[in-house]
């Protein structure tokens, strides 16, 4: 009897695993991958990267202090030191207006340049400062808004001599925060319960409940109009136009993984891309309607954290261990 019975449990695992295995292979792959595998000679986890008025000339951080200067629009990547002491430095963000650029770092992180990188300096921070530096925008000469990850917003227009706090309370600690074009804010709380909002004029953060059972993973701006999220369990959802709390209904891009989805970012009009865990990398043409696969990239050892488009033509998909991901267009086309 006992035999028969684990027999027959042994029967339904098979049936489950092989069902599971069939819903993996639903999404269709692309016809032709567009992205070029770049590893680089460091084990730390990229965090952003961003382009100087040259379009060739970039700048890429990461953990452990690492950053990477490129002269040839990303197909080749030098590595820079920064002497900032003892101190173990995780760099976090960085932002260019022309020439003049700025790099966020924990534990209380802000360099400056206005020579496209040639020098950086340190700009001292205060004790006082709610929460780490956790990402900074450049907006004109001398000019930069900073968010620090408990959600506090400061403004610099003396290339960071002086601060304005431009929300009074803050949002706790968080997951992430991401800025759109125009200057809102959305924030993920650091357990993915709920998330918050700001837009300029506002003097405290308004929060929001998540819109299903699922725990956020990461949120961002589609234009500066829409929101996007993630959810636990591969689930992706976008709000309605001009409203934060209505949302269209969820979609499942890849039915029965078992790694999440980190980032979402578009390329262009209605091309949305999706990175995750074990070098998942999805697209849709159609704004997510329907997905297809970049199974070319699957064997690449990594997980892809973040997605940034310079423009159309120019993208890069984040990793960890060194590994990064470059748009070429003559592939895409």
């Amino acid at each position: 009897m006992n035999l028969l019975f684990n027999r027959l449990k042994q029967f339904l695992v098979l049936i489950v695993i092989s069902f599971l295995c069939i819903s993996c292979s639903n999404v269709p792959s692309i016809t032709q991958n567009p992205w070029q595998a770049i590893t680089l000679n460091t084990d730390a986890t990229f965090a952003d990267l961003a382009f100087t008025s040259n379009s060739n000339h970039g700048w890429l951080v990461g953990t452990k202090a690492s950053l990477f200067e490129t002269q040839d629009g990303g197909e080749t990547w030098q590595p820079k030191i920064i002497e900032l002491g003892e101190e173990k430095i995780n760099f976090t963000g960085i932002s260019f207006n022309g020439d003049e650029g700025w790099i966020t770092g924990e534990p209380s992180i802000l360099l400056h340049t206005s020579n496209a990188g040639n020098t950086w300096e340190r700009i001292p921070l205060s004790d006082k400062l709610p929460g780490l530096p956790y990402d900074i925008v450049a907006l004109a000469p001398n000019t930069a808004e900073m968010v620090t990850n408990l959600g506090a917003i400061y403004q610099t227009t003396d290339g960071g001599k002086n601060w304005k706090a431009l929300v009074e309370g803050s949002v706790g600690v968080a997951r992430n925060i991401s800025r759109s074009e125009d200057g809102k804010y959305v924030a993920v709380s650091a357990r993915g319960n709920f998330y918050s909002t700001w837009q300029p004029g506002d003097t405290e953060w308004t929060p929001h409940n998540r819109t299903s059972s699922r725990r956020l993973q990461n949120m961002g701006f589609l234009g500066n109009d829409r929101l996007w999220l993630i959810a636990r369990g591969g689930q992706i959802q976008l709000s309605k136009v001009d409203n934060f709390e209505e949302w269209e209904e969820p979609i499942s891009p890849e039915y029965s993984t078992s790694w999440g989805f980190l980032d979402l970012a578009t390329r262009q009009e209605n091309e949305i891309w999706l990175a995750g865990g074990s070098a998942n990398l999805l697209v849709s043409s159609d704004g997510g309607v329907k997905w297809e696969k970049d199974r070319q990239v699957e064997s690449v050892p990594s997980n892809f954290y973040k997605i940034v488009f310079v423009n159309p033509d120019q993208g890069f998909v984040l990793g960890q261990r060194g590994v990064l991901l470059k748009y070429n267009t003559q592939s895409a086309a």
